[in-house]
């Protein structure tokens, strides 16, 4: 289904759809690249560039303008949260700034949510607050990218609890364990509790997928820990992608030693820095990771209208 909106300004369109073709994907991934190479930050998260492509997807929304027959500008709403306030993403093309399409954009997005949005500003640049300001929105979260150097100072020894031990995530068998394992251990988190096999799926089919680097922790035989690492070649640097506990097994170290074993394994491939991203208001798991060498690289703010 499209629904082409009437032009804010003489030559300027916003045209919603439920799904992108292949060429449509390929320019809105190419905008953002452009913009990401500008800003030295990503403005679309890696969910939101996964359900760029795969036909419809339930609850996303894609919002492509253009001026001059030119895309200059993308927006991603995501209503899929049965609590939460619809999320929202934009960005708008570096050589076409200035224009009034991030205000368009983010005009587009309050409208298709009924006013009631959340919206990521990654990186928390100085004119994706003022949008939020001129939209009417307040700041509610804020996400830190944190990073370590590796091979410079000696890493801890991973200490597991009794009776955990660790091997490697085998695709297709585990895939149904590790995501009741992902659901119960962020059961709070609806971002990334909510994942199922088709997010799963994106992943594997992504080039820095590899299953050497996604660790699980298992008592029984049963999952109770995992550890997901990635690893970013262009930029050259391993992220810590998710650390997840489950309930039953947290408080004895398990996270700690979980990320370690992680960290290694980075290491060993030759990676000069690590990286993680971790809530503000998560001070548990901020001294954990300060801990083991990390410091704030830069931050994402997310805005909402108020509730």
């Amino acid at each position: 289904m499209t629904d082409a909106s009437a032009a804010l300004e003489p030559g300027r369109q916003i045209l919603t759809l439920d799904e992108l073709t292949d060429d449509q994907a390929s320019e809105v991934l190419a905008l953002i690249e452009d913009a990401a190479r500008t800003d030295g930050t990503t403005a679309v998260s890696e969910q939101g560039r996964l359900q760029l492509r795969g036909g419809p997807r339930e609850g996303i929304r894609h919002f492509l303008l253009t001026e001059g027959g030119r895309l200059a500008g993308y927006a991603q709403l995501e209503d899929t949260d049965p609590v939460e306030a619809p999320a929202g993403e934009l960005v708008v093309r570096p050589a076409m700034r200035g224009r009034g399409h991030g205000r368009a954009l983010g005009t587009a997005l309050l409208a298709a949510s009924g006013k009631r949005i959340r919206v990521w500003a990654h990186g928390g640049r100085s004119a994706a607050r003022h949008l939020a300001q001129v939209l009417g929105l307040t700041l509610f979260r804020e996400l830190r990218q944190l990073r370590r150097p590796l091979g410079a100072e000696p890493l801890p020894q991973p200490v597991l609890p009794d009776g955990v031990t660790v091997r490697t995530f085998v695709p297709g068998k585990d895939d149904a364990a590790w995501l009741a394992a992902n659901a119960a251990a962020f059961a709070h988190h609806p971002e990334q509790g909510s994942l199922d096999q088709r997010d799963l799926d994106d992943r594997k089919a992504q080039p820095w997928f590899d299953p050497k680097g996604f660790f699980l922790a298992e008592r029984a035989g049963e999952i109770v820990g995992f550890h997901w690492t990635k690893v970013h070649a262009a930029e050259e640097l391993g992220e810590v992608y998710v650390v997840g506990v489950l309930p039953s097994a947290q408080g004895g170290g398990l996270g700690k030693a979980l990320t370690a074993i992680g960290l290694h394994h980075l290491e060993a491939a030759g990676l000069p820095t690590a990286m993680l991203y971790v809530d503000a208001d998560n001070p548990a798991a901020l001294a954990v990771y300060e801990g083991l060498g990390f410091t704030t690289h830069e931050v994402d703010l997310m805005y909402r209208t108020e509730t």
